[in-house]
């Protein structure tokens, strides 16, 4: 991004900040605190798509949300590896498997398999983030999140393999 600032005598500042898309956001600062922003879908254009004024306390907030204040996004190669090591999974519940009318704090399926159930497809209903209470059913299909291999041990268990 490339800013340029410049004096507007008797009115201001004007800061100019052209994004690598050809976009430009012009942020005008009135000596008495008004703000002006306008927004250029062209840098080249004359006329602003849009306009907006802003008070000082405003554009303050704006520029602490832009910063990250409030929320900060994965890092894209974080999320990436995120993205090749966890999985998601549905998986039906069988009649032999142990975790059948067990609830899922009582079968420790996270410390069993590593997985975290994070929903429940039942009789048409669903049921999201279970509580540790929630008593699995025969039938049940379960949404489970976990690394591949721990998605593999769980599929077995509900099938009413051991995996211990």
């Amino acid at each position: 991004m490339n800013v340029k600032m410049a004096d507007l005598p008797g009115i201001g500042k004007k800061m100019s900040f052209l994004t690598a898309e050809g976009s430009m956001i012009v942020l005008i600062i009135h000596h008495t605190g008004k703000r002006e922003m306008y927004f250029f879908k062209d840098a080249d254009d004359d006329e602003a798509d849009f306009s907006m004024d802003l008070s000082a306390d405003e554009t303050r907030e704006l520029g602490a949300q832009l910063l990250g204040a409030v929320f900060q996004p994965v890092d894209s190669d974080k999320m990436k590896l995120f993205k090749s090591q966890i999985v998601m999974e549905w998986i039906c519940l069988k009649k032999r498997s142990p975790l059948t009318n067990k609830s899922i704090g009582d079968s420790e399926i996270g410390k069993r398999t590593g997985v975290s159930i994070v929903g429940i497809f039942r009789d048409q209903e669903v049921i999201a983030s279970p509580g540790v209470d929630e008593i699995l059913q025969s039938g049940d299909t379960l949404m489970a999140i976990g690394k591949s291999e721990q998605i593999a041990d769980f599929e077995k268990l509900c099938e009413g393999e051991a995996t211990d």
